[in-house]
Protein backbone atom coordinates (compact mmCIF):
# COMPACT_ATOMS: atom_id res chain seq x y z
CA UNK A 1 0.00 0.00 0.00
CA UNK A 2 1.52 3.35 -0.60
CA UNK A 3 1.68 5.90 2.22
CA UNK A 4 -0.15 9.13 2.49
CA UNK A 5 3.33 10.60 1.44
CA UNK A 6 3.47 9.30 -1.86
CA UNK A 7 -0.07 9.44 -2.96
CA UNK A 8 0.15 13.35 -2.04
CA UNK A 9 3.14 13.69 -4.44
CA UNK A 10 1.23 11.92 -7.27
CA UNK A 11 -2.11 14.13 -6.62
CA UNK A 12 0.35 17.07 -6.49
CA UNK A 13 2.29 16.48 -9.53
CA UNK A 14 -0.91 15.47 -11.48
CA UNK A 15 -2.49 19.07 -9.91
CA UNK A 16 0.77 20.58 -11.81
CA UNK A 17 0.87 18.66 -14.99
CA UNK A 18 -2.51 19.44 -15.34
CA UNK A 19 -1.44 23.25 -14.73
CA UNK A 20 1.13 23.30 -17.12
CA UNK A 21 -1.27 22.05 -19.82
CA UNK A 22 -3.82 24.60 -19.27
CA UNK A 23 -1.64 27.60 -18.77
CA UNK A 24 1.56 26.68 -20.34
CA UNK A 25 3.98 26.23 -17.38
CA UNK A 26 3.40 28.69 -15.30
CA UNK A 27 4.07 28.30 -11.44
CA UNK A 28 1.42 27.24 -9.11
CA UNK A 29 1.23 28.45 -5.59
CA UNK A 30 1.99 25.82 -2.65
CA UNK A 31 -1.31 26.87 -1.04
CA UNK A 32 -3.50 26.64 -4.13
CA UNK A 33 -1.77 23.07 -4.71
CA UNK A 34 -2.54 22.19 -0.91
CA UNK A 35 -5.90 23.76 -1.03
CA UNK A 36 -7.28 22.00 -4.19
CA UNK A 37 -5.41 18.42 -3.24
CA UNK A 38 -7.04 18.17 -0.19
CA UNK A 39 -3.11 18.14 1.48
CA UNK A 40 -2.07 19.73 4.46
CA UNK A 41 -0.06 22.84 3.59
CA UNK A 42 3.12 21.77 5.65
CA UNK A 43 3.20 17.91 4.70
CA UNK A 44 3.31 19.44 1.08
CA UNK A 45 5.65 21.97 1.75
CA UNK A 46 8.34 18.76 2.59
CA UNK A 47 6.69 16.77 -0.38
CA UNK A 48 7.64 19.33 -2.79
CA UNK A 49 11.12 20.09 -1.82
CA UNK A 50 12.00 16.08 -1.69
CA UNK A 51 10.58 16.57 -5.82
CA UNK A 52 12.71 19.32 -6.53
CA UNK A 53 15.69 18.11 -4.60
CA UNK A 54 15.24 14.80 -6.76
CA UNK A 55 15.28 17.02 -10.09
CA UNK A 56 11.22 16.34 -10.85
CA UNK A 57 9.74 20.13 -10.02
CA UNK A 58 11.58 23.06 -9.61
CA UNK A 59 10.14 26.82 -8.20
CA UNK A 60 9.97 30.44 -8.68
CA UNK A 61 10.21 33.00 -5.75
CA UNK A 62 8.38 36.37 -5.69
CA UNK A 63 5.20 37.66 -7.72
CA UNK A 64 3.90 34.73 -10.32
CA UNK A 65 5.80 32.13 -8.77
CA UNK A 66 5.14 29.14 -7.46
CA UNK A 67 6.31 25.09 -8.25
CA UNK A 68 6.00 23.70 -11.77
CA UNK A 69 7.42 20.43 -13.58
CA UNK A 70 10.96 20.77 -14.47
CA UNK A 71 10.55 17.67 -17.66
CA UNK A 72 7.75 17.57 -19.84
CA UNK A 73 4.45 15.23 -17.65
CA UNK A 74 5.11 12.67 -20.40
CA UNK A 75 8.66 12.27 -19.14
CA UNK A 76 7.82 11.86 -15.43
CA UNK A 77 7.35 7.72 -14.79
CA UNK A 78 5.36 6.62 -11.57
CA UNK A 79 7.94 4.22 -11.16
CA UNK A 80 10.43 7.20 -10.53
CA UNK A 81 8.10 9.05 -7.96
CA UNK A 82 6.98 5.61 -6.39
CA UNK A 83 10.47 5.08 -5.88
CA UNK A 84 11.20 8.35 -4.46
CA UNK A 85 9.25 8.11 -1.66
CA UNK A 86 9.07 4.36 -0.87
CA UNK A 87 11.64 2.77 -1.99
CA UNK A 88 11.84 -0.52 -3.31
CA UNK A 89 8.83 -1.72 -5.27
CA UNK A 90 9.23 -4.83 -4.94
CA UNK A 91 7.24 -6.64 -1.44
CA UNK A 92 10.39 -8.88 -0.36
CA UNK A 93 13.84 -7.51 -0.12
CA UNK A 94 15.29 -10.43 -2.02
CA UNK A 95 13.02 -9.38 -5.36
CA UNK A 96 14.03 -6.27 -5.41
CA UNK A 97 16.40 -4.52 -7.94
CA UNK A 98 18.23 -1.69 -6.67
CA UNK A 99 17.91 -2.30 -3.10
CA UNK A 100 18.54 -5.63 -2.80
CA UNK A 101 19.13 -7.80 0.46
CA UNK A 102 19.26 -11.36 1.33
CA UNK A 103 16.49 -12.95 3.26
CA UNK A 104 18.28 -13.96 6.13
CA UNK A 105 15.94 -17.47 6.39
CA UNK A 106 16.55 -18.40 2.96
CA UNK A 107 18.49 -21.29 2.18
CA UNK A 108 19.17 -21.18 -1.35
CA UNK A 109 17.32 -17.93 -3.04
CA UNK A 110 18.69 -19.43 -6.43
CA UNK A 111 15.75 -22.28 -6.33
CA UNK A 112 13.27 -19.90 -3.98
CA UNK A 113 9.84 -20.17 -5.65
CA UNK A 114 8.84 -17.25 -3.29
CA UNK A 115 11.44 -15.33 -4.32
CA UNK A 116 10.85 -16.18 -8.40
CA UNK A 117 7.45 -15.42 -7.74
CA UNK A 118 8.12 -11.90 -6.04
CA UNK A 119 10.48 -11.17 -8.47
CA UNK A 120 8.31 -11.90 -11.36
CA UNK A 121 5.58 -9.93 -9.64
CA UNK A 122 8.02 -6.85 -9.28
CA UNK A 123 9.49 -6.70 -12.77
CA UNK A 124 4.93 -6.36 -13.85
CA UNK A 125 4.71 -4.18 -11.17
CA UNK A 126 8.09 -1.99 -12.57
CA UNK A 127 7.08 -2.13 -16.31
CA UNK A 128 3.72 -1.04 -16.16
CA UNK A 129 4.62 1.94 -13.62
CA UNK A 130 7.54 2.61 -16.31
CA UNK A 131 5.53 3.18 -19.02
CA UNK A 132 2.79 5.27 -17.29
CA UNK A 133 4.03 8.33 -16.62
CA UNK A 134 1.92 12.03 -15.20
CA UNK A 135 0.35 12.52 -19.05
CA UNK A 136 -1.46 9.22 -18.90
CA UNK A 137 -2.47 9.77 -15.75
CA UNK A 138 -3.95 13.09 -16.93
CA UNK A 139 -5.53 11.09 -20.09
CA UNK A 140 -7.14 8.49 -17.66
CA UNK A 141 -8.55 10.83 -16.21
CA UNK A 142 -9.99 12.64 -18.98
CA UNK A 143 -11.33 9.11 -20.17
CA UNK A 144 -12.98 8.23 -17.06
CA UNK A 145 -15.15 12.00 -17.30
CA UNK A 146 -15.87 10.85 -20.79
CA UNK A 147 -17.11 7.81 -20.04
CA UNK A 148 -18.74 8.82 -16.70
CA UNK A 149 -20.66 11.32 -19.29
CA UNK A 150 -21.71 9.13 -21.42
CA UNK A 151 -23.07 7.28 -19.04
CA UNK A 152 -25.57 10.21 -17.73
CA UNK A 153 -26.27 11.27 -21.26
CA UNK A 154 -29.09 9.38 -23.01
Amino acid sequence: MLSKKTKYALNALVYLARQAVKYDKKPVLISEIAREQRIPQKFLELILLELKNAGIISSKKGKGGGYYLLRPAQEVDIADIIRLFEGAIALLPCATHKYYERCEECTDERTCGIRALFKELRDETVKLLKQNTLADLLQREEDLKAIQNEGLVE
